[in-house]
């Protein structure tokens, strides 16, 4: 798959900084302005305006956030540059713009994590962020007076506040690979020495901003989603075994289920929502009813219910205790029981009971076939 259909987002955007947004209409802050103020509750419990920084010779404002592969490509080298320039009066502050109601389900299939204000703490935490992070996706005043096109978007003022450069941090995405061109560093450079910038607008790459007007996106999906044919279909102890061998190249997740059992009914409207959002990076959700076959008809309406548009089968044997041993033989046999299989058979992840959703989902995205596109140490 193309490394660039990486934010299943959307539209990764190539603009030149100063453009207005076609889609929203809304402009980006152009060279020579003054930063406009803000207000913005920062992960550290802090609020932070631009009196926050006032002591710092260059500001420099990243427009970045958790979902977008490119924003965590990014991630270490926003971290050194915060390091390197700190010592020189250099002040960093991220700002995430984007509006959770704003992304759809599909598109966090690059990441562990949402953009809401405790996603970020959790990124942040994880990441060994040195820079405040703040949230500005409640009501996004703050991005609109600046206008950032895509994530990562970095704005660097001068000591008068006056916006000196906007665009890329640099010019190569992939951290492995070095960049041949560092704009960020050289503008922030070039401030110091009181020297004009060279290139103080630069196009951005990355994933689209998601404003909460964006919300209509959603609700496409949910049409979209309601729209595809749920079908279940019947299987043997041996379709069973077939299916757990799993002879694809997909990560599939299996779930055992019952419409009479609580926890599975429960749990199951949580396993649909990971299979949309990895479905496109190429996880399966297969469920087994264990109901009588007499049952078919209630459960395929379940099925249709929570859009469950994936292989959908019931157990048609008279035996359940074979129907145990074909799933797996550690199984004790209690509703629901879920597995996740890789290509080859291995059994990934295998769960009695209810599920941990945030848990599975990280031990998803953890898989050697998930994680983010730019793994540590790989040359793309």
């Amino acid at each position: 798959m193309n490394k660039y259909i990486a934010c299943l987002s959307f539209v990764l955007m190539l603009f030149v900084s100063g453009r207005a947004l076609a889609f929203d209409d809304i402009r980006t802050l152009p060279i020579g302005e003054k930063a406009p103020d803000f207000s913005l509750p920062g992960i550290d419990g802090k609020t932070y305006t631009l009196e926050s920084f006032k002591d710092a010779k260059v500001l420099v404002i990243v427009f970045m956030c958790n979902h977008c592969p490119t924003s965590q490509a990014y991630e270490n080298r926003v971290i050194k540059i915060t390091s390197d320039y700190a010592a020189k009066g250099v002040s960093v502050v991220a700002i995430n713009p984007n509006n959770p109601a704003g992304l759809r389900l599909d598109e966090l299939g690059y990441s562990d994590l949402g953009d809401s204000f405790a996603d970020m703490k959790a990124r942040a935490k994880n990441a060994h962020f040195n820079f405040p992070y703040l949230y500005d996706g409640e009501t996004e005043v703050t991005s609109k007076k600046y206008g950032p096109v895509a994530t990562p978007h970095v704005f660097i003022f001068d000591k008068d506040r006056k916006l000196r450069y906007n665009g890329r941090i640099d010019d190569m995405e992939n951290p492995a690979k070095t960049p041949h061109s560092q704009d960020a560093r050289n503008a922030i450079d070039a401030i110091l020495a009181g020297k004009e910038i060279a290139e103080p607008v630069t196009k951005t790459f990355g994933c689209s901003i998601k404003w909460a007007e964006k919300s209509v996106w959603l609700e496409k999906a949910h049409v979209t989603w309601a729209s595809e044919p749920v079908t279940l279909d019947t299987v043997s102890t041996s379709g069973i075994k077939e299916i757990v061998k799993n002879h694809t190249d997909k990560l599939r997740l299996i779930n055992l289920w019952a419409t009479w059992c609580g926890p599975c009914v429960a749990e199951f409207s949580d396993l649909v929502t990971l299979n949309h959002t990895y479905r496109d990076r190429g996880l399966e959700f297969v469920s087994i009813s264990a109901d009588e076959p007499g049952r078919k008809d209630k459960v395929l309406r379940f099925l249709k219910s929570r859009q469950a548009s994936g292989p959908n089968y019931i157990y048609t044997g008279d035996d359940k205790y074979k129907m145990i041993e074909a799933v797996d033989p550690k199984w004790d046999g209690a509703l629901p029981y879920t597995l996740l299989v890789e290509p080859d058979g291995k059994i990934a992840y295998a769960h009695q009971g209810l599920i941990d959703a945030e848990q599975l989902r990280k031990i998803i995205f953890d898989n050697p076939m998930m994680g983010r596109i730019y793994k540590e140490g790989e040359k793309n």
